[in-house]
């Protein structure tokens, strides 16, 4: 949001929003809708990061047709975990990934990556070590897993974030 008008539009859309939800048009609620909403526009106005500017929007795209297709066939790979358990024993375990991504943005959609593929979560981040922390549900090769992290993601996510 750029300007003041887009929180006052935020704050008004939140006002409605609440007394939608309450139904009721009650003083009582006005009251109480307005300083929630001045709260809530102030507070994510103040949790807005600065503007980072996306390079190579097309990098973008091939990121995410790489995401979907490791999220359906991870979706694959923990099914067959799930329904074979007991035909072989799997090592879940914590991993630390070196990062050299810093950007904030970068960082967040890594996060999104991570979290939305099945089998694995973005456990921890030391930022000022650069170190991802993951759990992976199968850990089996953990250098297969630092250089799928490195090269097929955070590769793509350096050229697109400066």
């Amino acid at each position: 949001m750029k300007s003041w008008s887009s929180y006052v539009l935020l704050a008004l859309a939140l006002v409605a929003l609440w007394l939608t939800l309450n139904q009721t048009l009650a003083a009582a609620q006005w009251l109480l809708a307005i300083p929630i909403a001045i709260a809530a526009t102030w507070g994510y106005a103040s949790l807005r990061p600065a503007h980072t500017p996306v390079r190579r929007v097309w990098v973008g795209l091939a990121l995410a047709f790489a995401v979907l297709g490791d999220i359906v066939r991870s979706n694959f790979a923990v099914a067959r975990i799930v329904i074979f358990a007991r035909s072989r024993d799997r090592t879940a375990g914590f991993l630390d990934i070196p990062l050299e991504l810093r950007n904030s943005l970068g960082l967040a959609l890594l996060a999104c990556i991570v979290t939305s593929t099945p089998g694995t979560s973005w456990a921890r981040y030391d930022a000022t070590a650069g170190v991802l922390t993951l759990h992976i549900l199968d850990l089996i090769d953990e250098d297969a897993w630092i250089d799928l992290i490195k090269t097929r993601y955070e590769r793509r996510l350096l050229e697109m974030f400066p």
